[in-house]
């Protein structure tokens, strides 16, 4: 047998995912390559729903049926064929949230090195209050499995009563070591009286118990009548005793007189719940999402009161590493608890010096990875669910570095999201380090850093939607640079113009100020904003962007334009003229395919009115989809059906009966200039400019979206599908289309998934919201947008509890001249080339 032929390349054959045109491309082995275009070109669709898609689906085919029926599968790709595989492996733009009960020390496995450590290296207390030294018998008695002698059990040398010590798995707070008053989520919920009697001015008649007013306890203030409180005097007036009742009374029994609204009435023996009681047992009984929410308003989150937060029982915190309980260990950032893990061999004695030095290094080879990604402040103990994007992803790239895997595929979507130009080369770093240790990369990026890295391109395009979808150029940078058919070309020969925006001096503008105090790692921070212009924050991960703006300025204003009381820790100077402030970010629009384009943009209800008009038959209910009158019986309005096809993946069909258009054969039957309202509705927005020409009320919003760079998107599109950026511009859409004097707007990294030509877009569309009167705060990392900005607040000078600080705080000149600024160098770079 000839083993000599090892193949090179990927050979993809016939890709037709979503808009791909039947593309057929090689695509290298063992080598950095990246995947280019405008947004909505393409790229995901070649790199995510064929490639991975491909490689996941042969997995799991691998796999028994009865394993198969366990795990979420995917279906056939849309490809011809796909040769030379390897395996795949996919770390996507969006990790999934993690859960309340998910820490940086949990993701990233550190945790369970820790707990280890506590069990195996500690200082543990006998019941009777005797402190032993570090001792190798402790890792004896837990070998003692199927032995005469006791798992776990010790002697104290002091008292010599036999306890039993503490295992790794009594150190996890999401098992033995919880809390038992939090059960290990750190998290404590206390009813608020301010909450419970928000206006103590107001009798009970007049409503001022408001957990009363919940569904089955509008009674109860006739309950409390038979107990003696007077219903029409003021709350704050009631004697204490009847202000106890009311708040604190017992589980009572009283025969009670209830009208009903005819004006008769009727008795009752009806079981007392106190103010608080009410919300307590309305809670319990709760059953929906809505219901909860509605009863949360009632409590205010805070750390639990029996562990403080730290998730852990208190009865472990007894057991000590260089005089430190775990919860302590679990507040080190990674360089801290890198600098624990090299003093822990001084510490122990001679004998366990061997054990010792394994477990630090063991620990020291998780956080090695994720430090070099730039995630070195993150501490163990900081929730999962509070880490952005970027840094979820950068702690599974780490994970995956960690297992040192060879002849994989590894997918990555847009890693460099969330991304200082810092922490960019760091990521650069390690795909090579993947590459060395014998895998391919395959990455869908714009960041142009990230593209001149890579061996070998490939660009899809030319534009977005229907008009992209096919190779437009592929090979090394060299040879896209110099291609004059090239969309990306231009930003990677560095011809492209960067400032699309006039400049202006700062001090031309009204200025305000926003002071931020004891906010997550931010001590204190004045920084300074001008009105009507570009504010751009940067700052590598963690230096405190979002602590100073979306925790700090967002409320203080929101707070002043209610004419409500600032949070504590902000203060606001000017700023007089801002009487409303909007934030975007790159949330999904939606839950399900039944939020569209046109739905989200109100041009489905302008539609619906069309038609209305046209139809003496039907009313404008009847051309929703949403609803049972104009929708397809068969798929219920959503133009596909799921089939459950056992241990294969769900199958998710166009409807059979409505061929995907949604609604009934007669509401369709209804034409406006010779479309029905699903032809209208599988127009693109270019497409419809021309359609609705003569329609203003439609035509205006069209204008902005296509202005928007979103002109590829299908009217009818789903909008939970969009990407990032996407979604960010569809939400800016409703507010272009009024003059935006005295507005606000905060953008969290709208230039996420954004192509370069399209950051231009988005620019020009700040310049178009400052030409209206608004004043724009961007939170970025995109060179591109930094170099347009008016004013620029660059945090830092690290992240975490190394950041938290104003760098610098004025002009581009004014960065560039800052040399303790790490965006000053980048930024100097960029605009030299």
């Amino acid at each position: 047998m000839d083993y000599s032929y090892i193949p090179k390349a990927i050979q993809v054959r016939g890709a037709r995912a979503n808009n791909l045109k039947n593309v057929s491309l090689d695509i290298p082995l063992h080598q950095f390559v990246a995947i280019t275009g405008v947004s909505g070109s393409g790229k995901s669709s070649l790199a995510m729903d064929t490639i991975y898609a491909e490689g996941t689906r042969r997995y799991l085919n691998a796999l028994s049926t009865y394993t198969r029926r366990r795990i979420k599968q995917v279906g056939r790709s849309d490809v011809d064929s796909v040769e030379y595989l390897p395996s795949t492996i996919a770390l996507r733009q969006r990790p999934e949230t993690p859960n309340v009960r998910s820490t940086v020390g949990t993701l990233t496995e550190t945790l369970n090195v820790v707990r280890l450590m506590f069990s195996r290296l500690a200082s543990h207390v006998c019941p009777n209050g005797h402190r032993l030294e570090p001792t190798l018998r402790v890792a004896e008695v837990m070998d003692f499995i199927g032995s005469d002698e006791r798992m776990g059990v010790l002697t104290c040398p002091t008292c010599q009563v036999e306890f039993m010590v503490y295992g790794a798995e009594s150190f996890a707070f999401n098992s033995e070591g919880a809390c038992p008053t939090c059960q290990g989520t750190g998290e404590g919920r206390q009813i608020q009286l301010d909450k419970i009697i928000p206006d103590p001015s107001l009798t009970i008649n007049e409503g001022a118990v408001a957990s009363w007013k919940l569904p089955g306890r509008t009674h109860m203030k006739l309950v409390a009548e038979q107990q003696g409180v007077d219903l029409d005097t003021p709350f704050e007036q009631l004697s204490k005793k009847d202000q106890d009742i009311i708040l604190y009374g017992p589980e009572v029994k009283e025969i009670i007189v209830v009208p009903t609204k005819t004006g008769k009435s009727f008795e009752l023996n009806a079981k007392y719940e106190n103010a608080i009681v009410a919300v307590e047992h309305s809670l319990a009984t709760a059953k929906n999402e809505k219901a909860i929410e509605r009863l949360n308003r009632f409590y205010d989150m805070g750390p639990c009161p029996t562990c403080h937060g730290n998730r852990y029982n208190p009865d472990l915190l007894k057991s000590l590493i260089l005089d430190k309980n775990i919860a302590e260990v679990s507040q080190y950032d990674l360089l801290e608890l890198t600098r624990f893990a090299d003093q822990l061999v001084t510490w122990v004695p001679k004998e366990m010096e061997e054990m010792t030095l394994k477990l630090a290094s063991e620990l020291k080879e998780l956080i090695e990875p994720i430090v070099a990604l730039g995630l070195d402040y993150l501490t163990l103990d900081r929730a999962g669910n509070s880490l952005s994007t970027g840094e979820l992803q950068r702690i599974q790239l780490a994970r995956t570095i960690r297992n040192q895997m060879t002849g994989m595929l590894y997918v990555l979507d847009e890693p460099s999201v969330g991304l200082h130009a810092e922490n960019v080369q760091a990521l650069i770093a390690i795909i090579h380090q993947l590459i060395q240790q014998g895998n391919s990369v395959l990455v869908v990026d714009h960041d142009t850093a990230i593209l001149e890295a890579a061996d070998y391109l490939i660009e899809i395009g030319p534009l977005s939607g229907e008009q992209g979808g096919q190779v437009i150029g592929q090979g090394q940078p060299e040879i896209i640079r110099q291609d004059s058919q090239s969309v990306i070309a231009p930003y990677l020969n560095h011809t492209a113009k960067i400032r699309l925006r006039p400049e202006h001096d700062l001090a031309s503008y009204k200025h305000f100020q926003v002071t931020v105090t004891n906010q997550h790692n931010i001590k204190e921070v004045t920084a300074d904003f001008v009105e009507n212009g570009l504010n751009l924050v940067t700052g590598i991960s963690g230096s405190g962007k979002t602590s100073l703006i979306l925790d700090g300025l967002l409320p203080g204003f929101e707070a002043r334009i209610a004419k409500s009381k600032l949070p504590s820790n902000v203060a606001i100077t000017g700023g007089k003229s801002i009487k409303h402030v909007v934030e975007i970010d790159s949330t999904p629009i939606g839950k399900n395919v039944r939020s569209t384009v046109a739905t989200y943009s109100k041009i489905m209800d302008k539609l619906r009115k069309i038609f209305d008009d046209l139809s003496t038959d039907f009313s404008a209910t009847d051309f929703s989809y949403n609803n049972k009158s104009g929708a397809c019986d068969y798929c219920d309005g959503t133009g596909t059906v799921t089939l459950d096809v056992q241990y294969l993946p769900d199958m998710v069909e166009t409807c059979p009966k409505c061929q995907g258009r949604r609604y009934k054969d007669e509401v369709l039957a209804v034409k406006w200039q010779g479309r029905s309202i699903a032809d209208l509705l599988d127009l693109t927005v270019s497409e419809a400019l021309t359609v609705f020409a003569e329609e203003p009320a439609i035509l205006v919003t069209l204008q902005v979206l296509e202005e928007l760079g979103l002109g590829y998107l299908h009217l009818g599109e789903s909008t939970p599908a969009l990407s990032g950026g996407e979604a960010q511009r569809l939400k800016l859409a409703t507010y272009l289309e009024k003059k935006q004097n005295h507005y606000l707007f905060i953008f969290d990294e709208p230039s996420i998934g954004l192509h370069p030509r399209d950051v231009g877009n988005l620019v020009l569309v700040f310049e178009k919201l400052i030409q209206s009167g608004a004043t724009v705060i961007v939170i970025e990392h995109d060179l591109d947008v930094i170099a347009n900005a008016d004013n620029i607040i660059d945090m830092g000078p690290q992240g975490g509890r190394y950041g938290g600080q104003l760098v610098v705080n004025g002009s581009i000149a004014d960065i560039i001249q800052t040399p303790t600024s790490t965006t000053s160098r980048y930024l100097k770079d960029y605009l030299g080339q």
